[in-house]
């Protein structure tokens, strides 16, 4: 979508992530507070802006994902599509909603470390069950091929191609 307002927001979690069906689809919900740093040039101290709260949607396998990842508290980057929602309180006030239709989501490591398993694919199915039915452990597979994982283990910066790791 051309005219479409993306965004990339850095911030925290603020609620557990809510999952839920639309028709046969996962949808994942969840609010990210982002709470710009500000320079005051005169004094020259840091401080915090205002609180902004937007909430996220995710969909099909990375609603998924974000359910089992993420948790209240969580130092998150989320980018995305924006909306906005204006709408009526009970009280006959006029809120505005800003809503991200996120199409990536993960941890900000500038916070942590965080432990990454690669979800399964329908090759990585495919294979599983090529595997079952030869009653073998292990079918070659040219596009996993790469280093051992000793020569890993010893150097991890001089390695240039990516081992991956087993999912679960």
């Amino acid at each position: 979508m051309l005219n479409d307002t993306t965004v990339t927001l850095q911030g925290w979690l603020g609620s557990g992530v809510s999952l839920r069906q639309a028709g046969e689809t996962p949808v994942a919900s969840f609010r990210v507070a982002v709470t710009p740093r500000r320079l005051n040039r005169r004094t020259g101290e840091w401080g915090d802006g205002e609180t902004q709260w937007y909430t996220v949607s995710a969909w099909r396998g990375l609603a998924e994902r974000c359910a089992a990842s993420l948790r209240s508290g969580d130092p998150v980057i989320v980018h995305g599509r924006l909306t906005t929602s204006t709408w009526t309180t009970s009280a006959g006030a006029e809120t505005t909603t800003m809503e991200v239709d996120a199409s990536v989501v993960g941890h900000d490591l500038s916070w942590g470390t965080t432990v990454f398993s690669r979800a399964a694919s329908a090759r990585d199915e495919a294979l599983a069950a090529t595997q079952a039915r030869h009653g073998v452990d292990d079918v070659a597979d040219p596009d996993l091929e790469g280093p051992d994982v000793e020569d890993l283990e010893r150097d991890p910066f001089t390695a240039t191609e990516r081992v991956p790791q087993p999912v679960g």
